[in-house]
């Protein structure tokens, strides 16, 4: 895959985990610090509510990822993709979740911006890279190579220093 088409991946990528953001991020905080009158139905449990709220998300993140962001490879198998989506996606989890247990518990921070900053910005910066890993090495796949006289099978775009794939033969230059 050339550096355009990676660069595209993590575009859509980052698309399709904005949007979720949202859902997650409004989901949260109404459960949590209210809808302007006073906390919200899971104040005293800030980490149930984010769990909760992103949970949500994920549904909308996998229909995303798969039918646009990542729609052009392979899913491993079609019933053990989406539970490695979810388990990847359970497990980066932990690192927000944790970012938010610091600040609400080690350091005593409970207000809207403490949770958000702990939580949405350290925490899930964090996890989106290390779910951006996990779902390209073990969710959706490269198609195979196809084309360019390449025998790689891989999807990796091979070039030489002039720019053409190495399965490429090399014409001698006109006289």
């Amino acid at each position: 895959m050339g550096r355009k088409h990676l660069h595209e991946e993590i575009v859509r990528f980052l698309a399709v985990g904005g949007a979720a953001t949202v859902v997650a991020l409004v989901g949260f905080n109404v459960l949590v610090h209210g809808f302007f009158e006073g906390p919200g139905p899971m104040h005293d449990h800030p980490i149930p509510a984010y769990v909760l709220a992103n949970a949500v998300a994920g549904v909308f993140a996998y229909r995303g990822a798969r039918s646009w962001a990542f729609r052009h490879r392979e899913v491993r198998n079609p019933v053990g993709g989406p539970v490695a989506f979810f388990a990847i996606g359970a497990a980066t989890m932990l690192i927000p979740v944790a970012c938010l247990a610091v600040s609400r518990y080690a350091l005593h921070l409970t207000d809207p911006i403490s949770d958000n900053v702990s939580a949405n910005v350290v925490g899930l910066g964090l996890g989106t890279a290390a779910r951006f890993w996990a779902f390209r090495a073990y969710v959706f796949h490269r198609r195979p190579w196809v084309g360019h006289g390449s025998d790689r099978e891989d999807g990796e775009d091979v070039s030489d220093a002039t720019g053409r794939p190495s399965g490429d033969p090399v014409r001698p230059a006109a006289p």
